[in-house]
């Protein structure tokens, strides 16, 4: 009996660069796969084991678009990760890495395109990052989420799949969200998050207007780790971070408001949630913004602008959101996100037939 084949996924960095590859990770189980993942010690790591597959960890570093003297050591930190791939490439002969971007995915790539390990990478966003881009030179296949970021991309290699969504996300039970958030369920639900390292200039403007909000809304709010804004109220329940019982938050949110990373924006969307997008623009290369217009554009998004953005501001959003809400679902029920997990497989499987 030959023994299952071996791929490895890798990516990190963010819970972004996590949650897609967890949510092929049932579909490449059923195809016979044996799942490693290679990553940080960061939030991946946390992620990963928890799901139980084998993490091997490695150095890594990120190369900054603006002078620091970061990128100088981070350069050797590189240089370390990449030993430590072909290490690891070396030992479990992988037929295949997947990789979901990040810098910690750049040694990895480069690893096993140097030990002829055929690689598929996945931009998730708009607009390709400086790491993918770099990784897409070694990858024999580049899929992509947003039809347009197919321009950005060299044709011969590149294929448009849409992203994965978690199926766990669909088994959410609204009824559970209640009573972990301590609600009666007499109000609607307005779910606010920042992403996983949350957003102070969001917290700051909701903290301005929740005792307007709460009168009409049960509010829960995603903080960020160390960001509570002291706020106390039986109509608010903040959390730094919430784990499985996401789905059901979601489950019971009737809106949201939410950062612009395409992993989130792209659960939303499959669960029909109307969102009010907020893109991180300060310090950004501007791909959040460039995926919230995509989403504007097809109506599954309303946008509002961090650099102006005031309470009063917020408020009047969320309140046009609320009026809009029904129509966005209906339009986000026309995307078809369903088979995304079985296409990448199916891809992956091809790859290592090659």
């Amino acid at each position: 009996m030959s023994a299952a084949p071996i791929i490895v996924l890798t990516g990190g960095g963010t819970a972004g660069h996590v949650m897609p590859n967890l949510a092929i990770l049932d579909q490449l189980k059923r195809s016979g796969f044996e799942v490693h993942y290679v990553g940080s010690g960061g939030i991946e790591k946390e992620l990963i084991t928890k799901a139980g597959i084998p993490f091997h960890q490695i150095s890594t570093g990120k190369l900054r678009r603006y002078f620091s003297l970061q990128n100088f050591f981070d350069l050797f930190r590189l240089a370390a990760g990449f030993f430590q791939a072909i290490l690891i490439m070396l030992k479990l002969r992988p037929k295949i890495v997947f990789s979901k971007g990040g810098f910690v995915a750049v040694p990895v790539t480069l690893g096993a395109w140097l030990c002829r390990i055929p690689v598929v990478t996945h931009e998730s966003d708009y607009s390709p990052g400086l790491a993918n881009r770099i990784i897409a030179l070694f990858a024999r296949k580049i899929l992509y989420t947003f039809p347009e970021t197919a321009s950005s991309l060299p044709p011969h290699k590149a294929m448009h799949v849409g992203t994965p969504v978690r199926k766990e996300l669909f088994e959410g039970n609204a009824k559970r969200g209640l009573d972990l958030c301590g609600f009666e369920g007499d109000k609607p639900i307005l779910l606010v998050m920042g992403g996983s390292q949350g957003a102070q200039r969001i917290n700051d403007s909701l903290k301005e207007i929740l005792p307007k909000l709460v009168a009409s809304w049960d509010v829960v709010h995603l903080t960020g780790k160390g960001k509570s804004i002291g706020y106390s109220h039986p109509g608010y329940r903040a959390f730094e971070f919430v784990g499985e019982e996401l789905k059901d938050i979601f489950a019971a949110a009737k809106i949201v408001v939410s950062r612009a990373g395409a992993n989130s924006i792209f659960e939303l969307l499959a669960l029909e949630k109307p969102m009010l997008l907020i893109p991180l623009e300060l310090g950004s290369r501007g791909d959040q913004v460039l995926n919230a217009k995509s989403f504007a554009t097809n109506g599954w998004a309303q946008i509002l602008s961090e650099t102006t953005m005031t309470g009063n501001g917020l408020l009047e959003a969320i309140e046009k959101l609320s009026r809009a809400g029904a129509d966005m679902s209906r339009k986000q029920s026309s995307a078809s996100i369903e088979m995304v997990p079985n296409r990448i497989v199916k891809i992956l499987m091809d790859a290592c037939a090659q």
